[in-house]
């Protein structure tokens, strides 16, 4: 990858990895220093997807298993990040939800502040961060991909891996924002012992399993430098780069990016 004037390296501090292997579900920014020599080996690269959908789902939802189904065959297609978020509001009606997370309540909380509208349920599938609809109705999430793919992603978000390092390039122009990477686990069944869903086991594609701020998109092209061993989490196995605008509030995606191995 070529330096200059108008680019900015940046590597990720390898003695932070200690403190983040803890927990990392809601972090602030990483210290990072300058890198000036070019990288020898670019590795493999990941897709760049053309919309991001977010499932908003529970274990404990009669009307999410339709859903899982239908992110699971989404999850198929290459040219779609594709990601679940289980929450556990629902988790007092009779079954804890085995992978939820607060956090993934607090990430659909923001996007309905973002919009406006309050609308929060379960299934809820938002869609670059901006649109939402039901999260087993295919026909309304397509006709809202289609609709943002005509303006696409204002970000060129590059993932790749060399060397035990994971390096985010960035480059376009869009306001200021903030970068995320979100480790995953491509699949995951469940069988479900209590509650409205007693009796069945659920299959989920790409289970979010944390939400890491890595850095801030500041106008200007870039290169973030990671080290690999930060997303290789226990019950993770791939992770996808996001960017979200208006420097580091949930809102709209202006780039988004997933693992070479995803």
């Amino acid at each position: 990858m070529q330096s200059g004037p108008n680019m900015l390296r940046r590597t990720i501090l390898a003695s932070l990895l200690a403190s983040l292997a803890v927990t990392f579900w809601s972090l602030g920014n990483f210290g990072v220093m300058a890198q000036t020599a070019p990288p020898q080996d670019a590795g493999s690269e990941g897709a760049k997807p053309r919309a991001v959908l977010e499932l908003f789902t529970s274990q404990g939802c009669s009307s999410c298993p339709a859903a899982d189904a239908l992110f699971v065959e989404l999850a198929r297609d290459p040219n779609l990040l594709v990601l679940t978020l289980p929450v556990d509001y629902w988790d007092y009606l009779g079954w804890k939800d085995t992978l939820a997370h607060a956090a993934f309540s607090q990430r659909q909380r923001a996007y309905a502040k973002r919009r406006g509208d309050g609308q929060i349920y379960t299934p809820q599938a938002v869609i670059d961060g901006i649109a939402h609809a039901v999260g087993s109705d295919r026909r309304a999430m397509d006709q809202i991909v289609a609709t943002h793919q005509a303006n696409s992603f204002p970000l060129d978000v590059s993932v790749s891996e060399a060397a035990g390092q994971i390096r985010i390039s960035l480059s376009g122009q869009a306001r200021p924002g903030s970068i995320w990477v979100l480790p995953v686990a491509r699949a995951r069944a469940v069988a479900i012992q209590r509650g409205e869903n007693r009796g069945r086991e659920v299959a989920y594609a790409n289970v979010v399993r944390g939400l890491m701020r890595v850095g801030d998109w500041r106008g200007e092209a870039m290169t973030l430098e990671l080290p690999k061993t930060l997303v290789s989490q226990a019950d993770a196995d791939t992770y996808a780069v996001l960017v979200h605008s208006e420097d580091g509030k949930i809102g709209r995606i202006i780039g988004a990016a997933k693992a070479p191995r995803f």
